[in-house]
Parts: C-alpha cells; structure tokens; sequence
C-alpha cells in the first residue's frame, strides 16, 4: 500500500480534497459550527493514515502542490480589501491600533503562560507565531530550531478555534463594529478565523484580510527580536 501511495503524486491530495467535501457537506446537512469543515477533514485524513500505517512524512510530501498553493491563496485575500478600500479609509488608525495590540497580547501571553508552565525555549518559540499564517509560522519557527509540528498543530488549533467561537465571543465582548470583528479574526486566528469574517459581511472579511497581513508582518519582527533576547 505505501509503496503504490508513494509513486503516486496525486493520491494524498485528492484524499484532502476528497475529506474537505465531504466534511463541508457533513457541516451543511448538520448545521452545526463545531462541525468546522478544516478540523473534520483534518481528522479524517489522520485517521485515514492510522488506519493505513502511512508515515506523515509521506503525506506531507505527497500534497505539495496543495501546500504550494498556500501563499498565493493567503495573497488572493487582498481582493477583498481592494474592493472595500473606499470604506476602509477612515479607519486605518484604527486597524493598525487594533492589530498592533492584538499581536502584542498573542505573542504577550504565550511568553507569560511559557514561563509560569514551565517550557523551554524550543516550546516557546513553537508556539509563538500560532496567530499568524502557516507558511510565516513554519518559516519563523524553522528559523528558531522551533518544532514545526507543534507550530503547526497551535496555529490550525488557534485558527479552528477562532472560526467556530469567533462570532460567540465578538457578542460576548460586544464588538458589533464590522471593523472590531475584522480586527479580532485576522489577527487572532489568520486565515481561518478569516473565511469566517467573510461569511459575517464584505467589510468584516475585508479588515480581517488587511489585519492577517499586518499580524504576520509585526510577529516576524517581533520574532527575530525575541529570538536575539530570550
């Protein structure tokens, strides 16, 4: 079996895909938001290689073109933000206050809980880019001699999270603004608290786009500098 999966290119991508229909047809049928379409299909591709003894060396290898996509996917958010442009003049202060504050208290807060748990500085700097885009993340943590599987399990988990309780906790803290919305998801939970944004409203998805991009950028400088101190 890992012998034909090896030799075959496209078997683990089409499993991906594959698991990503199937669990966004599961999540419509249910109508269920803990239902989130990335963590089941996620789930389903893990057991599909436990069951299958298939190393996940192999399957990281057989979706690179899948992976490959990622950055021009994360790019093609721009668009949104282009067509809101117009709207979003104003309240660029705003976004840039809201984002500086909310990388400061992510990355703040895995520094705090770091030291009272107890971590090393490998598991710190693992889990400190987990708000940001996985393509940034992995390349910081690689960067740190961090554990890239332990990078990527906080920011799937990070952004997982903020897709299906994003809209819970904006009612909660009241952040009716479009904008505060924005703000939250794009800089909390990147890409996939994102996607949720946009199914809120054109704007809320729009600043989110705008606020992923500038977390990103502020969590590598604030990285390096971290790396260089602690």
């Amino acid at each position: 079996m890992t012998e034909f999966l090896s030799g075959s290119s496209y078997v683990f991508c089409f499993l991906t895909v594959l698991a990503l229909v199937l669990a966004s047809k599961l999540q419509k049928r249910l109508h269920s938001v803990l239902l989130n379409p990335i963590l089941v299909a996620a789930l389903l591709v893990a057991g599909v290689l436990k069951v299958c003894g298939i190393p996940n060396s192999m399957y990281q290898a057989g979706i690179r073109p899948i992976s490959f996509l990622l950055t021009p996917a994360t790019i093609c958010l721009a668009l949104s933000f282009y067509e809101q442009l117009r709207n979003l003049k104003g309240s660029i202060p705003v976004i840039l206050a809201g984002t500086v504050l909310g990388t400061a208290c992510s990355m703040g807060s895995i520094v705090l809980l770091s030291g009272l748990f107890g971590l090393d500085r490998t598991f710190l700097f693992s889990l400190l880019p987990k708000s940001v885009t996985t393509a940034i993340g992995i390349a910081l943590c690689e960067e740190a001699g961090g554990l890239t599987a332990v990078t990527a399990a906080a920011i799937i988990g990070t952004g997982v999270f903020g897709n299906i309780a994003g809209p819970a906790m904006c009612r909660l803290f009241r952040f009716e603004s479009p904008i505060a919305q924005g703000v939250a998801f794009g800089t909390a939970s990147h890409v996939i608290g994102t996607s949720r944004a946009q199914e809120l409203s054109a704007l809320t998805g729009a600043v989110s786009s705008l606020s992923l991009t500038l977390a990103g950028l502020l969590t590598a400088v604030v990285y390096s500098f971290l790396l260089g101190k602690l």
